[in-house]
C-alpha cells in the first residue's frame, strides 16, 4: 500500500451555551475518540507537574542570566537592551528575547527562583502541545500523543525546560513555527506561511543564527509541497523572507539607532555591534571556533558519532535511531503520492530539522555544549510519532512489520549501551528495557498473526521499553538540581561528564570545548567523569554549602562558569552606601560579578563580559568612572581575576588585565571574608 493516512475530518460546530467551551476543552473534536482529549491534558498535566517538581532546589540555576533578569526588573532599560546589570555596562552576550518572559514575572512576583524558572517549565508545556498539535494535523491521536510524550521524556528538555538559558524559547517558537508552517503547506496559505517566518525570526532574538537552521527546510518543503502555482510560492515565500528579517531585525536596527553612550555595550562583541555578535562569537565562530573574544577551536570530537558520544547520547539520542530509520521508511512509504500531500511534507520538513541541526551540531568545530541538543528533541519526537503511525497503517505487510520490528530492536538495544554508560544507577534498568524491547520486538515481526488484546499489549511494550531509559533520565534530571553555566541532564557517566554528583547538578564547569576554566580557590575534589575526551585538570566546581537562592552552590565569588555566594561579610561592605555609587563593586567576568550582585541587589559591573575578553571598559573608560567615585571595590585577587585567566582563551582583548593591573598598582587591597576588595572611592588610594 502506498495511501497515506488521511487527516481527520473537521469536528462540527458545539452549539453556544452552557456548558460549550468546558465541553470543546474536554472533550475536543467529535471526531477524535473518547480518550483523545482526556489523554492529552493528562500528558500536558504530567509534564507541567514534572518541569515544575522542585524548581527551587536548583536557586539561582544560571546566574549570568539570573542577574541579567534581576537588572531588567529594575530598570526597563536593562530589560530592552538585556543588560547584566541594572546601570548598563555590557549585555548578556545574547538578544534579550529570552530574558524577557522571566523578567515579567520576576517584576510581578519579585526576583526569586521560581519567577525566573517557572515561564521556562511552561514553556516546556507548551512546546509538548505545539508538537502534538502538529502531528495531529495528519496523523492519529495516538501518534500525536506518542509525539509528545517522546519529547516531555527526552532528558535534555527536561533539563533545559527547568533552566533559566535561551534555548526553552528558542524551542518553543521554532516548534510554534514548524506548526505554523505545515498549516501554511496544507493550503498554500500566507497567512499561516508569514507566521511561520514571524516565528522564526522572533527565534533568532532568543539566540542569533541558530533560529535560522530551519529556515532552508521551511521554505524548501513549501517550495516543493504546497498546493498552489510556482509563481504564487515564489512571491509567498519572498514576502516571508521580508517578514523573517523584520522579525529578527527590528531589534538590531533599534540598538544601531541609539548611540552607543546611551546604551549598555554589546557583550560577546569586540566593536560594541550586534550584527557582529551574530555573525562572529554566534555565528560562524562556533562553526569553524575562530570566534573572536571566545575560547578557539579546542574541540576534539567532531564528526558523525558526536550526537551518540559519551555524553551528549544520554541527553538526547535515546530515540534518534529510532527517528532516522522511521524517516527513512515514512518517506518511501509516502514515495508515490501525490506532490502536495501533507504527510510526506510532514517528514520532510521534520526529517530535514533533524538532519541539518543534527549535521551543523556534530561537525560544528567552536563552542558547543550538550544542552545545545534540546533543539533537536522536537524533530525526533514528531518523527517517532508519524512513522509509527505510517507503519502501524501497513502493519499487515511483511515490510512494514519487519521495519517496526527492527525499530523497536534498534531502540532497545541502543537504550541498553546507553543505560550501560551509568553501571551503578539503577543496573537492573538497562537488562529490562532491553529484554522488553526484543519481546515487542518478536511480537511486532509476527503483527499479522497477532489480534485484539495480544496485539495492543506487544504495541504498548514497545512504546514502554523506547520511553523507559529516557523516562528514567529524565527522571534523575528532575529530582537533581542543577547550577551554573554548563549543565548536563541524567546521572554520571563512566565515559564522560555526568551532572556532577558531588554539586548535585552544578556540573563539572567546560569552559567551551576541551578547555578548562580554573576555578576559585584551585581545583575541587576529583569526581565522576575525569576520564572524557578533555584533559582532567583544576575545573570551575561548586563547593559543598548552603544552596539559597544566591546562586552558585557554596561560598566565594565564583569564576568563569559558576557564580559563588559571597560570604555575609562582603555583602555588608558592598551594601555599606550603595546609593552613593553607579555600581558597588566591578568584577572580571559576568558569572564572578553575578554573584555579588544577586547578593546585594545592586549594580555590579561585569569586567570584560562573559569571558573577561570584551574591551568593556576600557582602561580609560574604568579609570575615569573610577575617579568620578561611581565604583566602589574593585573584587580582585586570584578569585576575582578567574574568568580573566582561563585555560585556552585564544583571543579577545586584554583590557580586563590591563585595569586589574593598574588597580592593583594604584589601590590598597584589604580581604573581606576571604575576598580581596580594592575601595576606588576617591582619595583611598
Amino acid at each position: 500500500m502506498t495511501t497515506t493516512i488521511p487527516p481527520a475530518p473537521p469536528a462540527p460546530r458545539t452549539p453556544r451555551g452552557r456548558g460549550g467551551l468546558p465541553r470543546r476543552l474536554l472533550r475536543g473534536p467529535a471526531a477524535d475518540p473518547a480518550w483523545a482529549r482526556p489523554a492529552l491534558l493528562a500528558l500536558l498535566t504530567a509534564t507541567g507537574v514534572a518541569y515544575l517538581w522542585g524548581l527551587g532546589a536548583s536557586g539561582w540555576a544560571n546566574a549570568f542570566y539570573s542577574a541579567a533578569v534581576q537588572a531588567g526588573a529594575t530598570s526597563w532599560k536593562a530589560f530592552f537592551f538585556g543588560s547584566s546589570d541594572a546601570a548598563g555596562a555590557i549585555t548578556v552576550d545574547k538578544p534579550p528575547a529570552a530574558l524577557w518572559p522571566m523578567t515579567l514575572t520576576a517584576r510581578v512576583f519579585g526576583v526569586n527562583t521560581w519567577s525566573i524558572l517557572v515561564p521556562q517549565a511552561l514553556m516546556g508545556v507548551a512546546t509538548v502541545a505545539a508538537l502534538h498539535a502538529a502531528v495531529r494535523r495528519r496523523f492519529p491521536a495516538w501518534a500525536a500523543l506518542l509525539a509528545g510524550a517522546a519529547l516531555a521524556v527526552t532528558p535534555v528538555a527536561a533539563l533545559m525546560f527547568r533552566f533559566n538559558n535561551p534555548d526553552a524559547l528558542l524551542v518553543l517558537l521554532l516548534t510554534l513555527g514548524a506548526y505554523a508552517a505545515l498549516r501554511a503547506q496544507e493550503s498554500a496559505s500566507t497567512r499561516w506561511l508569514l507566521l511561520a517566518a514571524a516565528l522564526t525570526g522572533t527565534g533568532f532574538l532568543a539566540k542569533m543564527l541558530q533560529a535560522f537552521l530551519v529556515v532552508p527546510v521551511f521554505a524548501l518543503v513549501y517550495l516543493l509541497a504546497a498546493p498552489a502555482p510556482l509563481r504564487r510560492r515564489l512571491w509567498q515565500l519572498a514576502a516571508a523572507g521580508g517578514v523573517l528579517l523584520a522579525s529578527a531585525g527590528w531589534w538590531v536596527a533599534a540598538v544601531a539607532l541609539v548611540p552607543a553612550s546611551a546604551r549598555p555595550y554589546i557583550g560577546g562583541s569586540q566593536h560594541d555591534s550586534v550584527l557582529e555578535l551574530a555573525l562572529g562569537y554566534n555565528g560562524l565562530g562556533r562553526l569553524n571556533g575562530e570566534e573572536t573574544g571566545g575560547l578557539g577551536n579546542l574541540d576534539q570530537d567532531a564528526g558523525w558519532g558526536r550526537m551518540f558520544g559519551p555524553v551528549i547520547g544520554g541527553q538526547i539520542s535515546w530515540l534518534l535511531p529510532a527517528a532516522l530509520l522511521l524517516l527513512a521508511a515514512g518517506l518511501w512509504a509516502t514515495r508515490r503520492a501525490p506532490r502536495t500531500d501533507p504527510a510526506r511534507a510532514a517528514l520532510a520538513l521534520w526529517g530535514g530539522w533533524l538532519l541539518l541541526t543534527a549535521a551543523v551540531f556534530s561537525w560544528m568545530q567552536g563552542i558547543f555544549h550538550e544542552y545545545y541538543t534540546v533543539a533537536l528533541a522536537p524533530a525526533i519526537a514528531a518523527l517517532t510519532g508519524m512513522g509509527a503511525a505510517l507503519l502501524w497503517e501497513r502493519r499487515r505487510t511483511p515490510g512494514a512489520a519487519a521495519v517496526l520490528s527492527a525499530t523497536v530492536a534498534l531502540t532497545a538495544l541502543w537504550a541498553y549501551v546507553l543505560l550501560g554508560r551509568s553501571p551503578d544507577w539503577h543496573p537492573w534498568l538497562a537488562p529490562a528495557v532491553a529484554a522488553a524491547g526484543l519481546l515487542a520486538a518478536a511480537g511486532l515481526a509476527a503483527v499479522r498473526l497477532l489480534r485484539g488484546p495480544v496485539l495492543a499489549a506487544a504495541a504498548a511494550l514497545a512504546v514502554l521499553a523506547g520511553l523507559a531509559g529516557p523516562a528514567a533520565y529524565a527522571a534523575e534530571t528532575v529530582r537533581t538540581p542543577h547550577t551554573g553555566a554548563i549543565v548536563t541532564a541524567g546521572p554520571a557517566t563512566s565515559t564522560g561528564f555526568g551532572p556532577g554528583r558531588g554539586a548535585r547538578g552544578g556540573g563539572p564547569g567546560r569552559a567551551g570545548p576541551g578547555g578548562w576554566a580554573r576555578g576559585p580557590g584551585g581545583p575541587p575534589p576529583q569526581g565522576p567523569g575525569t576520564t572524557g575526551r578533555m584533559p582532567a585538570g583544576p575545573r570551575t566546581a561548586c563547593r559543598p554549602g548552603a544552596a539559597g537562592p544566591g546562586g552558585g552552590r557554596g561560598g566565594g565569588p565564583g569564576g568563569l562558569l559558576n557564580a559563588g555566594t559571597p560570604d555575609a561579610a562582603v555583602t555588608s561592605a558592598l551594601n555599606a552606601g550603595a546609593a552613593s555609587y553607579t555600581w558597588v563593586a566591578a568584577a572580571v567576568g559576568s558569572n564572578t560579578a553575578a554573584g555579588y550582585q544577586l547578593a546585594t541587589s545592586r549594580p555590579v559591573m561585569a569586567v570584560g563580559g562573559f569571558n573577561g575578553t570584551d574591551p568593556a571598559p576600557t582602561l580609560a573608560e574604568f579609570q575615569r568612572l573610577a575617579r568620578q567615585g561611581r565604583i566602589h571595590y574593585f573584587v580582585g585577587g586570584d578569585r576575582g581575576q578567574a574568568g580573566a585567566r582561563t585555560r585556552g582563551t585564544g583571543s579577545g582583548s586584554d583590557a580586563a588585565q590591563r585595569i586589574t593591573a593598574w588597580v592593583a598598582a594604584n589601590y590598597t587591597p584589604a580581604t573581606v571574608g576571604g575576598t580581596v576588595l580594592y575601595d576606588l572611592t576617591p582619595g583611598a588610594g
